[in-house]
C-alpha cells in the first residue's frame, strides 16, 4: 500500500512550542515505543493541519506514524476492503459520520469506552465531557435513540475529529460599503439576497447546488432553522410540509442570486467561490475558519467576519463531518488509541487550530488567547449549543434517500424544472416506499 510517512523530527518545528511533550509521556508510552500506527485519512483541510502534528507525537511517544490520504469519495471503499480482512492495513481510520452505523453493524470498528477506562492509556486530564457534546453524540454514538443518537444502549465508537457545525461568514468591506448588517434571521437573510447581488456586483451567498447529496446538504442547512425535519418520530416523511417547501424555495433564491455556476457547486467549489471574492456571504461548515486565513487559498483574509447561523423559527445549526475510529482488525490498537487520544486532547486541539484546523473542545472555544487571535471562536462558543445532532437521519438508508431521491428532487426545484411543493410531495412518496421496504413503517 502506498503511503506517505511523516516522522521526520525536523518537521516538528511547524508545531507551536506551547504544546511541548508532557511529563507523563515516559510513563504512558514506554511499552509502545517503536510501534507503527497506520492511518487512513481524507484529503481535507482539518487533516492537512493535523498531519503536521504527527512528528511531535512521534518525538513525544516513540510511536511511528504513517498515513494514506485519500479523497473522501474513495475512502469508504478502501476502508471496507481492509476492515473485512482478518488483519487489515489500517490501525486508525477517519470516517464520515454517515458511515458509523454501518461500520458498527458489520463489527468493523471497536468500542472506545474500554480504552478510555484504561488508566494506562488515558490520562486523568483527558476530560471527555469537555469535547463539544453535540459533536461527540453526532460523530461517535451508535445504538441509542433512533439508532444514532444518545440514550438507551448508545455506545461510543469514535471521536470527533474534523467535526463541523455551520456559521455565517460575510465580507465586512462589502457590508460596510452598502451600510448593511449581517442577517440575524432568515427574514433578513432573504431580504439581503437581491440587494447584495444587484448592488455589490457579486453573488450574494455561496451555496452548494450540485445534484445529489450536495444540494440536499444546502437545503438541510435551512430546513432545520425553519423548524423542519426529514421524518416524524414514526419514520413517516415530513419534509414536504410548509417548512420543507419554504427551505427549498429559499435555496432556489440563494442559487439564483449566488455566484455564477452555483447550480453545479459542491463543497469545494462553494468554499472557493467565497475565498476568491465571488460572493458576499457564506453559510456552511466551520471549515471556512482556517481556509479564510490560508494565503494559498484565500483572497479575502482580513475582510471576513463570522456570525451565528441565522434564526428561523428557531436557532439550529448543522452537525456532521469526520471522526476517528479503531478498526476491529487493527494490529496495534492500543497505539492507535494513544494517537487518537493525543490528537483529541486539550493541548493538541488548540495546536491544530493554530495550524488551520477546527476546534472540538469547549475549553478551546473558551480559551482567552485563542479567542483574541481568532474572534470566530468567541462567536462559536456562544452559539455551539445550536448544533443539532439530529440534523439529518444517520440511518443506513440515508445514502439512497439523500442521493437518489432528495438529491434529484431538490435539484429539480433549484434548477427551475419543478415547483417545490410538487417535487417534495413526489419525493415523500418515494421515501415512504423505501421506509416500508426496510421495515421502518408498515
Amino acid at each position: 500500500m502506498k503511503r506517505r510517512a511523516l516522522i521526520q523530527s525536523a518537521c516538528a518545528a511547524a508545531v507551536p512550542l506551547a504544546f511541548a511533550p508532557s511529563a507523563r509521556s515516559a510513563d504512558i508510552y514506554a511499552r509502545y515505543r517503536g510501534q507503527k500506527v497506520s492511518l487512513c485519512l481524507p484529503k481535507h483541510h482539518h487533516y492537512d493541519a493535523a498531519v503536521k502534528l504527527f512528528p511531535r507525537f512521534t518525538e513525544e511517544t516513540g510511536i511511528k506514524v504513517e498515513f494514506e490520504q485519500l479523497p473522501i469519495a474513495d475512502m469508504k471503499k478502501k476502508q471496507l476492503s481492509e476492515m473485512a480482512k482478518g488483519q487489515g492495513d489500517y490501525d486508525l481510520i477517519s470516517y464520515v459520520v454517515m458511515w458509523k452505523g454501518e461500520y458498527v453493524k458489520k463489527n468493523f470498528i471497536r468500542e472506545i469506552e474500554p480504552f478510555l477506562k484504561n488508566p494506562q492509556l488515558t490520562p486523568g486530564d483527558f476530560d471527555l465531557p469537555d469535547i463539544i457534546p453535540s459533536f461527540l453524540e453526532n460523530i461517535g454514538l451508535v445504538g441509542g435513540w433512533k439508532g444514532y443518537l444518545a440514550g438507551g444502549a448508545a455506545k461510543l465508537y469514535g471521536m470527533p475529529y474534523g467535526a463541523e457545525t455551520s456559521v455565517l461568514a460575510y465580507r465586512t468591506d462589502v457590508f460596510e460599503k452598502l451600510n448593511a448588517k449581517p442577517p440575524t434571521s432568515y427574514f433578513e437573510l432573504e431580504q439581503l439576497l437581491p440587494v447584495l447581488h444587484d448592488k455589490a456586483g457579486m453573488g450574494a451567498l455561496a451555496s452548494r447546488g450540485k445534484e445529489g447529496h450536495q444540494c440536499v446538504h444546502a437545503w438541510l442547512l435551512h430546513l432545520n432553522p425553519l423548524n423542519g425535519g426529514i421524518f416524524e418520530n414514526s419514520w413517516l416523511p415530513r419534509f414536504n410540509d410548509a417548512a420543507g417547501v419554504r427551505a427549498a424555495q429559499l435555496l432556489k433564491k440563494i442559487i439564483d442570486t449566488g455566484p455564477a455556476g452555483a447550480l453545479n457547486f459542491g463543497q469545494s467549489e462553494m468554499i472557493n467561490a467565497f475565498l476568491q471574492g465571488e460572493s458576499a456571504m457564506y453559510l456552511d461548515s466551520t471549515l471556512i475558519f482556517g481556509a479564510v486565513r490560508d494565503p494559498k487559498l484565500s483572497k479575502v483574509n482580513g475582510k471576513v467576519a463570522f456570525a451565528r447561523h441565522p434564526r428561523g423559527s428557531r436557532y439550529a445549526s448543522q452537525t456532521g463531518g469526520l471522526g476517528l475510529a479503531i478498526p476491529t482488525n487493527s494490529k496495534n490498537a492500543d497505539s492507535a488509541f494513544l494517537l487518537m487520544q493525543w490528537l483529541t486532547s486539550k493541548a493538541q486541539d488548540k495546536a491544530v487550530c493554530h495550524l488551520g484546523g477546527v476546534p472540538h473542545r469547549m475549553s478551546t472555544l473558551a480559551d482567552e488567547g485563542l479567542g483574541k487571535k481568532y474572534p470566530e471562536f468567541q462567536m462559536l462558543s456562544r452559539s455551539i449549543g445550536d448544533a443539532n445532532p439530529n440534523w439529518r437521519p444517520i440511518i443506513p438508508q440515508w445514502d439512497e434517500i439523500n442521493t437518489d431521491v432528495l438529491g434529484k428532487s431538490i435539484h429539480s426545484v433549484i434548477a427551475g424544472r419543478q415547483p417545490a411543493e410538487a417535487a417534495l410531495n413526489d419525493a415523500a412518496q418515494a421515501v415512504k416506499k423505501i421506509m416500508q421496504r426496510e421495515g421502518y413503517i408498515t
